[in-house]
């Protein structure tokens, strides 16, 4: 579409030509074609600029808008927002994603507008951003602020140089999005797109689920760099508490690098140190010794353990990235409470098997001759990994009934 033209077909083709006719009021038979929203906790000091900016945007973009706040203060942010034309709306929930959802469900344009309202983002900028979604070729565009201009004293170093990029690696490297600045708040997006993404979180993380659920999704998602400002009023974000929400949600959202990945690096690497320590291999004229055994009796099981969480977790949750490896595919593709059982069974008696004759040999030496710990530990761990397998069988079969059901 032309950014020189509304959309709305509720409005003629006069364009807006000064600050006042853009900005469309709660009140107003005009539908807009931009929705601008601003989610606030007593942001006084900043908001009128962040206002007037935005309705500068929208003036420059040559189309009808309206400002949304999502409010949540006790000071007079949603007198000011109103008293300058803002739609001001309640939302019933506390929390970042929450005022952000709440708001998204009564905008009314085309396209949507995110950002801040303590002036950290200049709303003047919008056109950048609103241009690459506008012609079809992004459905989603972020302000990058680690590619663009970071004023001194907008965002502090620990943030710049440490948090910011070490969630956006996380990011990147769980859900291959490929962004510079995941955690922007200034972002341009089709109403049909943040419809199309059912996002539910309510605070922080809220930011980290768009761009997971929309790379997953295949949506395309481009990057324009920004200025970051520094900000007026207090800051409400916790560093540490807040960063630990994103990371959290990260990793339950992508139980294959939570489980399935390091369950399947314990699990091998135990059967190498297994098999090595039970055979006469020697490293440097010395045999690798009783020591490796045990060591990959017990990543061996604790391995299996964890890769197992990564198959439940598909059954019992519906994460935002689920595992993709061949194992985990082949597993869902093929698992039966009646296969499980058996190779448990199997495991367990194979298991049973050597440590009967190991106790048969005991005896029939007149107690004397000991079996050797060795076996001991191969016979353990096959034993303990056929327990697991029976008993991870029915879970699964429990618990996939109970979510069928």
């Amino acid at each position: 579409m032309s950014l020189e033209t509304p959309t709305s077909d509720t409005v003629d083709d006069t364009i807006p030509t000064d600050a006042e006719s853009v900005l469309v009021e709660a009140d107003s038979d005009v539908t807009p074609t931009v929705s601008i929203v601003m989610p606030t906790m007593n942001e006084e000091e900043g908001i009128e600029e962040c206002l007037v900016k935005a309705r500068s945007a929208l003036q420059k973009l040559g189309l009808f808008g309206e400002i949304v706040i999502s409010d949540s203060s006790d000071d007079r942010t949603p007198e000011i927002a109103a008293e300058f034309g803002a739609r001001v709306v309640k939302p019933t929930e506390g929390g970042y994603g929450a005022a952000y959802r709440y708001a998204f469900e009564r905008c009314r344009g085309e396209y949507i507008v995110m950002g801040d309202a303590d002036t950290t983002y200049d709303f003047e900028e919008l056109p950048k951003l609103f241009a690459p979604v506008a012609e079809g070729e992004a459905d989603m565009v972020l302000g990058s602020r680690l590619d663009g201009e970071i004023k001194p004293g907008a965002m502090p170093s620990l943030h710049q140089y440490i948090g910011n990029p070490a969630l956006t690696a996380f990011l990147n490297v769980f859900y291959d999005v490929g962004v510079s600045d995941a955690h922007s708040g200034f972002r341009v997006f089709t109403r049909e797109t943040i419809e199309s993404l059912d996002l539910r979180s309510d605070g922080m993380e809220f930011a980290s689920e768009m761009i997971m659920v929309a790379g997953v999704e295949g949506f395309t998602i481009e990057e324009v760099p920004i200025t970051y400002h520094e900000r007026e009023g207090e800051a409400t974000l916790d560093s540490f508490r807040d960063g630990w929400r994103h990371v959290k949600f990260m990793l339950v959202n992508a139980p294959g690098y939570l489980f399935s990945i390091p369950g399947l690096v314990m699990g091998i690497t135990g059967l190498v140190l297994l098999t090595l320590g039970y055979s006469d291999v020697l490293i440097n004229g010395q045999p690798i010794g009783v020591n490796s055994l045990f060591a990959g009796s017990l990543l061996m099981l604790v391995g299996y353990q964890v890769g197992c969480f990564g198959l439940l977790t598909t059954v019992i949750a519906d994460p935002i990235q689920k595992p993709g490896d061949p194992i985990t595919n082949w597993v869902h593709a093929h698992f039966t409470l009646e296969r499980g059982t058996i190779l448990g069974v199997a495991a367990l008696a194979t298991g049973g098997a050597i440590a009967a004759f190991l106790v048969y040999r005991w005896f029939e030496s007149g107690f004397t001759v000991l079996p050797t710990v060795e076996t001991d530990i191969v016979a353990g761990t096959l034993i303990l990994l056929g327990i697991q397998t029976i008993y991870i069988s029915f879970f699964a079969n429990i618990v996939g009934s109970a979510v069928r059901g």
